[in-house]
């Protein structure tokens, strides 16, 4: 069953972001993972959440999603993220396909 990543990132070092920008699809798709939602547009249709810069990943199951984000591979740009963003991530279970 595929699981998802959504991520609300505040970028607070613009070009320190654009160097994990470039390098971080390479390591998702080792992974089997994708973009489904990066950093577009949002619009608020209920509640009070603002997010800053939404992301979403799309995995094939939690155990490639778990394995991308505790890599080697990924280690430094989580790093890297985490010096240049304020980032909030959850990993949710989807549904399987009938």
């Amino acid at each position: 069953m595929p699981a998802y990543l959504f991520a609300n990132v505040e970028v607070t070092d613009a070009a320190g972001y654009e160097q994990y920008r470039q390098q971080v699809s390479a390591t998702i798709e080792t992974y089997g993972g994708r973009f489904l939602v990066r950093g577009g547009a949002a619009k608020l249709l209920e509640g009070d959440w603002s997010p800053k810069r939404l992301v979403i990943l799309e995995f094939p199951d939690m155990t490639q999603l778990e394995a991308w984000y505790h890599s080697a591979a990924y280690r430094p740009l989580l790093e890297l993220r985490a010096r240049t963003t304020n980032s909030t991530l959850v990993a949710v279970e989807g549904v399987a396909a009938h």
